[in-house]
């Protein structure tokens, strides 16, 4: 009944590539104080990119103050201002400007000087035009790296700084700041590891200088693919927040399971888990505000993935149910049992959405109490005890229920019930 989720998006190198094919052409800047070696440049590069000629120092930067300049190619020997003089003024100007550097007179102590001032390359002439044009076509893509990985920056701060500017006013008097606190852990998490790999990859960048780029290009154009999906999953789930009223919201559980996989991903906790989301065959609308559903899955997985240090299986999947839930179920027992029976409003169409782990299960004495708040088996400073309490909570807000079932050494299934939108 269920089909195991998959996702269409092209991959990061096609996304990458289209985003290229977009953009505008490169600018590159030539400086020399003869015109000979300026002008032969110009041919060599002139089909390729924007190119810009400066016959010294100061006019090379009056042109980067007055426009865009991707990447440089500098003489190293002018008189007036050096060009390694001058490769300190440009990184000043713009730190991201890639600049190669030329020179008849090579040294150890001037390419050292060259590339301790943030040359990305060294050649001397006479020089063969395709090392050369190799040499440009490289700083050009590191400059497009780092640019990229500068964009990711900026809009992972921009969305963090939304999700900070968000005020759940009711929600947050009514429940101690619990839901605003989880809901920004849990969608901050994905947002700060990717974060993280965008720095990893600044420092891989560091390191390549006059290298092969290549890798480092792939592995940016999926970190970046990640920061777009988390960034188009938490403006999706802040929306909901903001629209968030006593007027109640479907939302859609297949769009939601496809948004928790991508959003724990990227999640430490589950690096050393396997977890598999499966979808229903049609995308039912269920009764539930998006960012409550959200942070009910995501606190019952992270929840599985935190019951052992050892690798375990979570498993995400639903049933749909034409009659109402069996008083059987409803029932308790030492492995078993239901939240908010009294509350529970077990009226079909109603969802079953289950929780599935593969991990120790949960001790008799343990179970009644895992959903109070602040209750909590890990050791002090490793969780706060609200997590379950907040699912809870939730699911009680929905007129739903939540049933686990546990067996020592064969772990444990939370199921929440749900209603489902009546056509």
């Amino acid at each position: 009944m269920v089909a195991t989720h998959s996702s269409a998006t092209p991959s990061p190198l096609q996304s990458a590539s289209a985003s290229e094919a977009a953009a505008p052409r490169p600018t590159l800047l030539i400086v020399d104080d003869e015109d000979g070696p300026r002008q032969s440049l110009r041919v060599v590069f002139k089909e390729l990119y924007d190119v810009v000629l400066a016959d010294s120092g100061p006019r090379a930067l009056e042109i980067m103050k007055s426009r865009r300049v991707d990447a440089a190619v500098l003489d190293i020997r002018m008189t007036g201002m050096s060009g390694t003089e001058l490769l300190g003024h440009l990184k000043q100007l713009n730190p991201r400007i890639e600049v190669v550097m030329l020179t008849a007179y090579e040294t150890i102590e001037t390419a050292r000087q060259a590339l301790r001032h943030g040359a990305c390359d060294y050649l001397t002439k006479p020089f063969e035009i395709p090392v050369i044009r190799d040499a440009v076509a490289n700083a050009i893509q590191r400059r497009a790296l780092s640019d990229a990985m500068t964009d990711g920056s900026m809009r992972i701060q921009e969305l963090q700084e939304e999700m900070r500017n968000i005020e759940i006013k009711g929600e947050m008097a009514r429940t101690q700041n619990e839901i605003y606190a989880s809901v920004m852990h849990d969608i901050g998490s994905p947002l700060t590891a990717v974060s993280v790999m965008l720095q990893m990859v600044g420092m891989d960048l560091e390191s390549t200088r006059g290298g092969e780029t290549a890798a480092v290009k792939e592995q940016l154009a999926r970190v970046n693919l990640q920061v777009a999906r988390c960034m188009e999953i938490s403006r999706r789930y802040l929306n909901y927040a903001r629209e968030r009223s006593t007027q109640k919201h479907a939302v859609r559980l297949n769009q939601t399971l496809a948004d928790v996989h991508e959003l724990l991903r990227s999640n430490p906790s589950g690096r050393r888990h396997q977890l598999s989301v499966h979808l229903m065959p049609v995308d039912l609308p269920v009764l539930m505000n998006g960012t409550d559903l959200i942070q009910v899955l995501l606190n019952l997985i992270t929840n599985a993935f935190q019951a052992s240090a050892s690798p375990l299986q979570v498993e995400v999947f639903a049933e749909y149910h034409d009659d109402p839930v069996p008083h059987a179920t409803l029932a308790d027992s030492p492995r078993c049992v239901f939240v908010n029976r009294d509350g529970f409003v077990n009226e079909p169409p109603l969802i079953a959405l289950h929780v599935r782990d593969t991990g120790p299960g949960i001790p008799e004495g343990i179970l009644p109490k895992i959903f109070e708040s602040y209750f909590s088996t890990k050791v002090p400073g490793e969780g706060t005890g609200l997590g379950l309490a907040i699912v809870r909570r939730l699911v009680a807000q929905a007129k739903g229920g939540i049933q686990v079932q546990t067996q020592p050494g064969q772990g444990a299934t939370f199921t929440v019930f749900l209603p489902v939108e009546k056509n």
